[in-house]
């Protein structure tokens, strides 16, 4: 499962928020069923950012979002990006040199089923 949170950011307060998305990508990071994440910015605008996490289950991000210490440092500054979809299943993959895998969705329809 991927989660992509975006935000805008001044130039002004660029150093502010890249040192608490530094602190919440931690805290999402020492979470059970954490798989992976990144703090990213665009190259043709700055001001736009993204937190990209993936994790094992949409459960175990739902769980993540209830540790102590994700609601002190990651649930503010999540609640601060745009207001957009934000979780999303994986319906298919494939590593570089690798076969296409197709998952199944709980709630897509064709051609995932």
């Amino acid at each position: 499962m991927l989660v992509t949170n975006r935000f805008v950011v001044d130039d002004d307060v660029a150093t502010t928020f890249t040192e608490r998305a530094h602190a919440a990508l931690a805290a999402l990071a020492a979470r059970p069923g954490y798989r992976r994440g990144e703090l990213v910015r665009a190259l043709d605008d700055p001001r736009h950012w993204c937190l990209v996490t993936e994790w094992e289950s949409v459960g175990a991000y739902r769980r993540a979002l209830g540790g102590f210490d994700v609601k002190v440092s990651a649930t503010p500054l999540l609640a601060e990006s745009l207001d957009e979809p934000s979780a999303y299943e994986t319906l298919a993959s494939a590593a570089p040199g690798g076969e296409l895998t197709i998952s199944t969705s709980d709630r897509a329809t064709a051609p995932y089923r």
